[in-house]
């Protein structure tokens, strides 16, 4: 498997494990945790996670004085605004809100990268930003309407479209220091930098959860949120911007719904209907015009 392949199946597993991560969000916030809770748990841990493995194999490149600044912008997009806002956006809006605000990451990425990296913006391009996002449409409208959240919806909304716009910026800053610097070095030090901002904001949040309540699937979704969709996920999508390029690797968060949809239909049982199979070929049809070189 060659290396643009390998960033491919990156980028993939990457966001299944962004898409699938909704359904754990969504069982333990706020029930058993805060959402601020959960986003401090994921920093910390994946900021140890990170440490460790620095400390058993230590990095001897360092990073260039103006290169800091930039790993403090993406600590702030990517690791603090992002985790804060999406975290807190799944536990008051529904999950058909959270999947199609989304959507407005790879568009956001686009612009981003077409304005800031001077990225092409061809024609392959433009058909599959529009395929990607009909399909998305598609599949989030043909799921059951009648799941709401409560009267918190709209501010459910707004922080899911920040979030949004905070990983957005993230990917398109973060490729040049994914150009220069090891994916792991620039992690761990993009974790401190984020556990340092969100330190003060959501200290307080973390020490009133209720450990002791917790039961064995709730530990599993906390679990999987910190290791899959946090510590592996990052690792994923940080190879696949330095491969693919930030525009390319924000074009698969079409991919999110379509993972969302079949762990609900496996975990929540809904059917599988002939909009969500158009939906599905639509997306990947999307995802393949914006890799494809003429």
């Amino acid at each position: 498997m060659n290396q643009k392949n390998k960033a491919i199946a990156a980028v993939l597993l990457g966001n299944f494990f962004f898409g699938t991560s909704v359904i754990a969000v969504k069982h333990i916030t706020p029930v058993f945790l805060p959402p601020m809770a959960l986003t401090m748990v994921r920093i910390i841990v994946s900021a140890l996670l990170f440490w460790s493995m620095y400390a058993f194999n230590p990095v001897k490149i360092g990073f260039e004085k103006k290169d800091f600044l930039r790993l403090v912008l993406c600590a702030l997009a990517g690791i603090a605004l992002n985790q804060s806002f999406s975290i807190r956006g799944m536990s008051l809006t529904s999950p058909i809100h959270a999947s199609l605000l989304i959507l407005t990451t790879p568009i956001v990425i686009t612009f981003l990268a077409t304005w800031f990296l001077k990225e092409r913006l061809n024609p392959f391009k433009i058909v599959g930003l529009f395929l990607g996002i009909s399909g998305g449409v598609l599949l989030i409208f043909s799921r059951d309407l009648s799941m709401v959240a409560g009267g918190q919806q709209s501010l459910g909304d707004v922080f899911i479209i920040i979030g949004a716009i905070s990983y957005a910026t993230y990917v398109v800053s973060l490729k040049p220091l994914a150009l220069k610097y090891k994916a792991n070095h620039i992690l761990q030090w993009l974790f401190l930098f984020g556990l340092i901002i969100v330190l003060p904001i959501g200290w307080h949040d973390l020490a009133s959860v209720q450990w002791i309540k917790f039961d064995l699937l709730s530990w599993i979704c906390l679990g999987y949120v910190i290791l899959g969709a946090t510590f592996f996920a990052y690792q994923l999508m940080n190879y696949s911007i330095r491969v693919l390029g930030a525009s390319v690797t924000g074009s698969f968060s079409y991919t999110q719904p379509f993972f969302g949809a079949i762990a609900s239909m496996l975990l929540l049982n809904e059917n599988l209907s002939l909009p969500k199979i158009a939906a599905a070929i639509l997306i990947m049809g999307g995802v393949f015009l914006t890799n494809y070189k003429s």
